[in-house]
């Protein structure tokens, strides 16, 4: 056999490969996306509010720690605590933790709220970084400052635990912002399941561009910015589709770290956040199933799509290749500090189809399609018979880098009616058709070099620049 034939069986093989990989993604994604458009249909009937005025009087004895992490947020601190003030739930404070700021932070919510010094016994049941002051709000009683030495995010949601005093605890960035309703909405899984449910995610939008006083959405609309809009459509695909179909077996790896209630009696139990990754929202998570795991309890953790918490995401590449390699050296971390769970029957189906999931299809899936796309480029110039090749495997690309996109943008309008504007739901729709072709890739490299990052150690979160979310900002 000679070396021209040996290539041409090898690039064949590796393209039978690449093939089978691609019709098993798309098939796992069409299998949640049908599991989600079930879930949705069911949701859809609901009357959401009246189930909020009955949630009221069934969730008053349940109050909520809110802690806000902020590293230099000036430009959207005050749109968040104006957000929270505003939330129509019985009882909950606000904590805000500035984590040593070096811009504007902690001076503009003392002078905003007047704060005064407020002398507190603070139990250490997490260690942190010291905390220097807490103040509290001669306006509002239920809104702190804590100002503690810079430690990242996940030391000041620690040090946010610790001087919290309610039993559940919710974290949200400091650059978002919630809906009236999103509190009392994200707690009801909790408490309609008798203690079971340990932890909720919320549903994530984007909102730069949107006009928002006082922290209130006022009016909604899409951004100008084609970057910011494609995002907008690959958020509804990830927390639409994704995580709607993983919470329905208790799956859920992730539940992101802008917007989530946890028991806190649990995840002090479990060691707190993790100051050791640069993905502690969902390093969390993954020790949490290792604890229910462990301890054999029947404990779930959910995501919930009708709450909603709106965020800044980056307008700029530069921006959102930190965010996005950031996002993905997190989830390597993760699986590799608890890769012990990986196909272990010892965690039930998070050891055996979760974990599973998340390796092949979520972190190693980049490297996957960069091949993939070298693949389609060298078989145009390899022969007729490996045209064929490219064309198969373009296709697949293409319906699961962009038609899964635009079904879950469908899907968004159908079941929640968010554009009214027809023509708003058709820009969004053409675009996402076209995110395989320059999105896609440009995401699949940066995922890699934070595959490269976690491999080399690197700890670094990198900085996106903040404009702050107004009328302005698209």
């Amino acid at each position: 056999m000679n070396l021209p034939h040996i290539t041409s069986s090898l690039f064949a093989f590796v393209g039978y490969i690449l093939l089978f990989y691609m019709f098993a993604v798309i098939f796992v994604y069409t299998a949640m996306l049908i599991i989600a458009f079930l879930r949705l249909a069911k949701e859809r009937k609901l009357q959401k509010n009246l189930a909020d005025e009955d949630g009221v009087d069934f969730i008053y004895t349940q109050p909520v720690t809110i802690i806000v992490p902020a590293y230099n947020e000036q430009e959207g601190v005050l749109g968040n605590i104006y957000s929270l003030l505003a939330l129509e739930y019985p009882e909950f404070e606000i904590l805000v933790v500035n984590d040593g700021s070096s811009d504007g932070t902690e001076a503009l919510v003392i002078e905003q709220f007047d704060m005064k010094p407020l002398k507190k016994v603070i139990h250490l049941q997490l260690d942190t970084k010291p905390i220097q002051a807490v103040y509290q709000s001669e306006i509002h009683p239920n809104l702190r400052l804590i100002t503690k030495e810079n430690g990242g995010k996940a030391d000041a949601l620690n040090a946010g635990i610790n001087v919290s005093k309610y039993p559940y605890f919710c974290s949200i960035d400091g650059d978002s912002m919630l809906d009236r309703t999103s509190l009392l909405r994200v707690m009801k899984p909790i408490m309609e399941s008798n203690k079971e449910v340990v932890a909720a995610g919320g549903n994530v939008r984007i909102a730069n561009g949107f006009d928002i006083q006082m922290g209130q959405l006022v009016r909604e609309g899409l951004p100008t910015s084609t970057i910011v809009k494609m995002q907008i459509v690959e958020y509804m695909r990830a927390f639409l589709m994704g995580r709607i179909a993983l919470s329905r077996f208790n799956l859920v790896l992730i539940i992101s770290g802008a917007f989530s209630v946890f028991s806190k009696k649990l995840v002090i139990e479990v060691g707190g956040y993790s100051t050791q990754t640069v993905g502690e929202d969902m390093e969390l998570v993954v020790k949490l199933h290792k604890a229910i795991g462990d301890t054999k309890d029947k404990k779930e953790i959910v995501f919930t799509a009708d709450p909603v918490c709106w965020t800044e995401a980056p307008d700029t590449f530069a921006g959102l290749r930190t965010q996005r390699r950031r996002w993905h050296q997190g989830l390597a971390e993760s699986l590799w500090l608890h890769k012990k769970m990986a196909f272990n029957p010892k965690y039930g189906l998070v050891g055996l189809v979760s974990f599973p999931y998340f390796l092949l299809l979520e972190l190693l899936g980049p490297l996957i399609e960069l091949v993939g796309y070298a693949y389609l480029i060298i078989s145009l110039f390899m022969g007729e018979v490996y045209v064929v090749f490219a064309g198969l495997l373009g296709l697949t690309f293409l319906l699961y880098g962009s038609l899964f996109s635009m079904a879950s943008v469908l899907l968004e309008a159908w079941s929640r009616n968010t554009f009214p504007k027809i023509e708003e739901l058709i820009s969004l729709v053409l675009l996402a058709l076209t995110e395989v072709f320059w999105y896609r890739p440009a995401t699949i490299f940066w995922r890699v070099e934070g595959i490269i990052r976690a491999l080399r150690g690197k700890r670094e979160w990198g900085h996106i620049k903040r404009r702050g979310l107004s009328e302005d900002n698209d």
